[in-house]
């Protein structure tokens, strides 16, 4: 069998596409990285050449948002769903409530963990609208000195996303930004932790970024388990065990592909075009049905429906015969999802807007 060189356009929402450069760039360092006679797969950890490799990631990444420096940048694993337990058994100190605003599946599922941990307040939520809208500011009911407050910053299932941040005062907000870090500029400042699963936007399966000020630190307890303390993965430099290496080596070049790209701004702005021109389509007749309210429209997945869900196998079927994959909505909410990460070509779009005037035209 031969092999498969031609891509397709890959709509899936994670793990999801990569930029071609950077995959390139592996194909040709991963037998043998430059200087060094042996591949990223084999190089240890607690060498000079690892050592290398995690300290220019976190400088670009450090860069890339302008991170201040009070805040720790950590390689950690578990993806986001070790963080829904990670944040409270860190941050949740014993007497204090967290609230979290549930605005889709993530949230909920993170407020389920954190309520093993201790006192939760659901501070608003938008389930009563089936997750298509973000709440309003006069709908969060906060708590006093609370001590933290979640958000989940897109929603990967329901396409909605935070395009204002929540006024929390003083309080610390914690956002998963698993599926939007990094795809337009970013205040840190503005949060007191933030991670990400780095499948979606950031780079390949197997590494989570977070970032944390430092002061929230000391409420990691001694007493808390090794592999679960932040202050623990601090003070180690992320190196306390095994990293993911190859997934930290594949996040490092990603960032410096946004770098080289033009920063956040540049990459925000393309972001923003390649979803306009989506909704544009989305919006002309009135044949498609978008699903969610459109202030609160993600820039990272958009998702929409038909009629019946006769046409929406139709559409999904045809269209990945067209050389479109991934279109297929998540399974709790059916119909359609186009994800469109930083590393999804522009022109990607161009021709899924060309295959939807098509099908419009045929199915209409």
């Amino acid at each position: 069998m031969s092999p498969t060189t031609a891509r397709v356009y890959n709509f899936s929402s994670g793990p999801a596409v990569m930029p071609v450069p950077v995959l390139e760039q592996i194909q040709r360092d991963l037998v043998t990285l430059p200087g060094v006679g042996m591949s990223i797969l084999e190089v240890s950890h607690r060498s000079k050449v690892f050592e290398d490799v995690i300290e220019q990631a976190e400088a670009d990444i450090r860069a890339l948002a302008n991170i201040p420096a009070n805040y720790k940048v950590l390689f950690l694993q578990g993806g986001a769903s070790l963080q829904f337990s990670m944040v409270p058994l860190n941050i949740l100190t014993a007497g204090t409530t967290a609230d979290y605003i549930v605005t889709g599946s993530w949230t909920d599922k993170a407020a389920k963990e954190a309520r093993r941990v201790g006192s939760v307040n659901v501070a608003a939520t938008t389930e009563g609208d089936k997750f298509c809208r973000i709440p309003s500011q006069g709908e969060l009911t906060l708590t006093a000195n609370a001590a933290y407050v979640h958000i989940t910053s897109n929603n990967t299932i329901e396409g909605t996303q935070w395009h204002t941040l929540p006024d929390v005062g003083a309080v610390p907000l914690v956002s998963d930004a698993s599926s939007d870090l990094f795809c337009r500029p970013i205040d840190i400042a503005r949060y007191g932790l933030i991670y990400a699963g780095a499948q979606k936007n950031l780079g390949p399966s197997g590494a989570t970024l977070v970032i944390i000020r430092e002061d929230l630190l000391a409420r990691s307890t001694k007493s808390l388990h090794t592999m679960l303390n932040y202050a623990v993965h601090a003070e180690n430099a992320s190196l306390y065990n095994t990293p993911p290496c190859f997934a930290i080596y594949t996040l490092g070049l990603v960032m410096r592909w946004l770098r080289d790209r033009g920063g956040l701004v540049e990459v925000g702005t393309v972001n923003q075009r390649k979803a306009g021109k989506l909704y544009a389509e989305l919006d002309r007749t009135g044949y498609w049905r978008p699903t969610a309210r459109t202030q609160d429209r993600s820039l990272m997945n958009v998702t929409f429906r038909l009629a019946t869900e006769g046409l929406e196998s139709k559409f999904v079927k045809e269209s990945t015969s067209a050389g479109f994959d991934g279109l297929k909505g998540h399974r709790s909410v059916g119909g359609m999802r186009a994800s469109i990460y930083n590393a999804f070509p522009e022109e990607g779009v161009d021709a899924l807007v060309e295959f939807m005037r098509e099908f419009e035209r045929k199915n209409g």
